[in-house]
Formats: C-alpha cells, structure tokens, sequence
C-alpha cells in the first residue's frame, strides 16, 4: 500500500506501509474453509498454555486455537452465539468446529432432520467460524488434538453422557484446556423439531397446497383427502372475512357518508327556518309590506271624511238667497202641523226682512 504524505517543507514523498491480514477477515468474505482441503497449518511450536497466558494474548507470535464441536442440526442462533463466545475467549483466537458425521450422530444421538453436508455448509458459513473440521471424533482423543493442535475446547459446563459417560468432556476439563460457554435459553435443535411435530398437519397442508404430494410428505390417501377439504375451508372462511371486511368497510362508508349528509341538510333546515321567520315570522318582511298594502286599498275604497269642527263658512255675497217660495225637497214636511209651522216661520222671516 502506497501513501503520499507531504513534509512540512510541501514537498510530497511515498511511504510503503504494509498490513498483516488475518484469517478471521477471510470469514468476512469467504466460506470457513474444510480442515482436510487447507493448507494452513500452524508453524509455531505448540506449546502447553493455560487460561490465564491465552487471556493476556500470549504468545504472541500465533493465535490461541479453540475447537468446538457439535451436531448442529437445524443450525440456529443458539448455535451462533455459542460460536460467537468461543471466538471471543482471548484477544487473539482462531476457532476449529468440527462437526459429527450422520454415522456417529444417528448411533449416539438420532436421527437428524439435515444430513452431514448440509450441516457442514451451515458451519462454512458462520461468520465466526475459522475451519470446519468434518466427520469429528464422539470423544476428543490426545491424537485428535495433537492433529489439530488445539489449545482449548470451548463448550457448555453441562455435564454431557453419552457413549457409556457420564460426561464426554470429563477428560479435558481435568487437562485444563475446557473453557465454558453459555446457552441460549429458549431456542434449541430439540424445541424447533417439537414445534414442527406440534404443528404438523399445518404444515403438511401447506405443502400440498403447494404442490408437494401425499407420498413426498408421507401422509395417507384419507388424511391427504381431509387436509384438502381443511384447505377448501380455510379458503371459504377467508372468503367469507374478505367479504366481511368489505361489507364493514362500505357500511362504515355509508355511515360516514350519512353523517355528512345529516350535518349537512341540519346546516341548510337551520338557514332556511332562518330566512322563513325573517319573511313570514311575527315581525317579519311580509306582515309589514302586507300592512302597507292593506292600509292602501282601504284608503282607496274609502277615503278620509272632512273633520266635524271645522267652521261653518258664511254665506257667499254673489250667492243670492233662494226665494221663499221655494220648498225645501230634502227634507219634506212629515204632518199637517209641521207644513203650517214652516209656513208660519217663513212667514215671520219675511216679516223681519221688510
């Protein structure tokens, strides 16, 4: 790697600077590779270390190698975790994972839902994972670890019997070379295969939906016919919620809509009794112009009469008076004595006038 760096004088010059490149980067952007196919063997002597030296990084010349070793079927993240704590036992490590063949497992253990290469591969492909060793020994021999010059073996401190002992690892712990990891609690090969046999008919009718056939999941022709019907069911239920949700959806629509509508018209009837009152109410527009109107036509069918106090106007000069002989035909006398009467009192008029 070149650098160009620049004095204090502005002059430029290079620098070759060189890095050391770990295994573990290779982890980063490769798969582990198989312990049988490298050639990446460690060249320093192997010499005894305890605990304590592989914790302050001696020696410093190689890094401390740490096996672990498992099944790992259905690998998980228990499984992950515990190859992330033997990773990080000391500041300079190099992890070895060996994993048991289908032989060893099916003879000590059982039956496996993913076979060797499978499981194999899922180590290869671990970020913390160093070198995958295949088809690793039940029991860890002197000869084994001399191989592979392991320093530590990195485990949970649960005792582990199986192949007639009480604990596998008895051996080892005695050596000083076992260093405990932690599990996982609430996840594990054993839970997974226990929630697939709980749900096994869901998955099996899953699968035949999607084209695997009674044989491939080895089911009989009548439950192969009653996950069908189960299925045909389902499909009808989810239907029915479909058309449910739908039918919810529309009403509370309408609801919405109907409410819109409510507000609205109670909006407009609160104007149009407003401008109903302001026109026909008690004092409203039109009882006055109708007010107006009427006292109008009745002054035109009858109009105002001259007041009774007025006073009597005089006789007019050029008027001459009318004769005495005229009879008044207005007012006709009613009986004998009242002609005489008006007889007698033009009479006397006329007697004053001479």
């Amino acid at each position: 790697l070149l650098v160009i760096c620049t004095d204090a004088s502005g002059r430029k010059g290079k620098t070759k600077l060189t890095f050391f490149v770990f295994s573990s980067f290779q982890t980063l952007t490769a798969p582990a590779p198989f312990a049988d196919e490298t050639s990446c063997q460690c060249q320093a002597p192997h010499e005894k270390l305890t605990i304590a030296q592989a914790r302050l990084g001696t020696p410093a010349d190689r890094p401390v190698r740490v096996y672990a070793d498992g099944i790992f079927d259905l690998f998980h993240a228990g499984h992950a975790r515990a190859l992330m704590q033997a990773k990080t036992l000391f500041p300079n490590s190099y992890l070895l994972v060996g994993v048991c063949s289908d032989d060893l497992t099916h003879k000590f253990k059982g039956f496996t839902v993913m076979n060797e290469t499978e499981r194999y591969e899922a180590l290869r492909h671990c970020r913390y994972v160093d070198e995958v060793i295949r088809d690793a020994p039940w029991t860890l021999t002197p000869e084994f670890l001399e191989k592979h010059k392991i320093d530590f073996v990195a485990h949970d401190d649960i005792p582990y019997s199986s192949a007639g002992s009480d604990d596998v690892y008895k051996h080892i712990k005695e050596a000083g070379m076992f260093v405990p990891t932690q599990r996982t609690e609430g996840i594990s090969t054993s839970d997974i295969i226990t929630r697939i046999v709980r749900d096994y008919d869901v998955y099996a009718r899953r699968n035949l939906q999607r084209g695997y056939t009674a044989k491939e999941l080895n089911v009989s022709f009548i439950n192969e016919k009653k996950y069908r019907f189960q299925n045909q069911v389902d499909k009808m239920k989810e239907k029915v919620k479909n058309v449910e949700e739908k039918s919810k959806e529309f009403v509370y629509k309408v609801e919405e809509k109907s409410h819109d509508l409510i507000q609205k018209w109670e909006e407009k009837s609160r104007e149009f009794i407003g401008n109903f009152l302001e026109l026909f109410g008690p004092d409203g527009a039109w009882k006055q112009m109708f007010q107006e109107r009427s006292g109008r036509m009745l002054q035109a069918f009858s109009p105002r009469q001259s007041p009774n106090s007025s006073p009597t106007r005089g006789r007019s000069p050029s008027r001459s008076p009318s004769p005495p002989w005229v009879i008044n035909k207005t007012s006709p006398p009613s009986s004998p004595k009242a002609a005489s009467a008006s007889l007698s009192s033009m009479s006397e008029g006329d007697e004053d006038e001479k």
